[in-house]
């Protein structure tokens, strides 16, 4: 598999305090992988590091085989890596269309617009039905699908989607795993996801990387990961 997004040996100073130490992660092209750590543990930070909002004090990233690790964020953005955060962001004075209308400007994408509603339509066909509600109105699975819709329209390499499934029933969830699997498939978007539960990880994510208190305590499918007892244990705060 090409590998389009790596991370090696990250260390990460916040207010003198060792956030991250030693996190080493990869992504591969049409993959899904999840990072899993309870809330504190560093994905957050591991995301806002990837994104260029904390410079490492040791390790590097890379994208494609270039070395961004101080490459400045929008720049990162132009280059193909796209941030959700948790809370999504939505504009609640603007209406769906505006909110995503908006990514495509910020992004320069006006010429590629047809395209990039197109393929946002292919993911969230859901969207057409609310295009002129104002964010206020929208639900809490609505904001999420815009807030990806957003994502998509810097025309990704790599998604990262930081506690998206958060706070969702889980016949929502479904449908967004559905969802990721064809930016993954279908698009050949990378997607790392960031999940504090296990169960929702493991049902969208097909590898996964466990981080408990700044450091990857694990790595492998999403099968392999359910089966061990100690990091089970972990996870559940047992």
């Amino acid at each position: 598999m090409i590998v389009l997004l790596r991370a090696e040996d990250l260390y990460v100073d916040i207010s003198n305090v060792e956030i991250l130490r030693g996190v080493s992660i990869k992504a591969n092209q049409r993959e899904v992988i999840g990072l899993i750590g309870r809330n504190g543990a560093g994905k957050t930070t591991t995301f806002k590091t990837l994104m260029g909002f904390h410079r490492p004090s040791r390790g590097r990233i890379y994208l494609d085989d270039r070395d961004i690790t101080t490459i400045p964020t929008h720049l990162r953005a132009r280059m193909g890596l796209s941030y959700v955060p948790e809370d999504a962001r939505v504009f609640p004075w603007l209406t769906a269309k505006e909110n995503i209308d908006l990514a495509i400007y910020l992004a320069k994408n006006q010429d590629k617009a047809d395209e990039i509603w197109e393929r946002i339509l292919e993911v969230f066909p859901e969207i057409e039905n609310f295009m002129d509600r104002f964010g206020y109105h929208l639900s809490g699975g609505e904001k999420k699908m815009v807030a990806i819709a957003r994502a998509l329209a810097t025309t990704p390499k790599y998604l990262l989607l930081d506690e998206a499934f958060e706070g969702l029933a889980p016949v929502v969830v479904k449908r967004f795993r559905d969802a990721v699997r064809v930016i993954s498939q279908d698009l050949g978007i990378g997607v790392v996801v960031a999940e504090s539960n296990v169960n929702i990880a493991t049902m969208i994510a097909e590898r996964v990387y466990v981080i408990e208190r700044g450091e990857i305590i694990f790595e492998g499918s999403s099968s392999e990961v359910v089966r061990n007892e100690n990091v089970m244990k972990i996870l559940r705060g047992a």
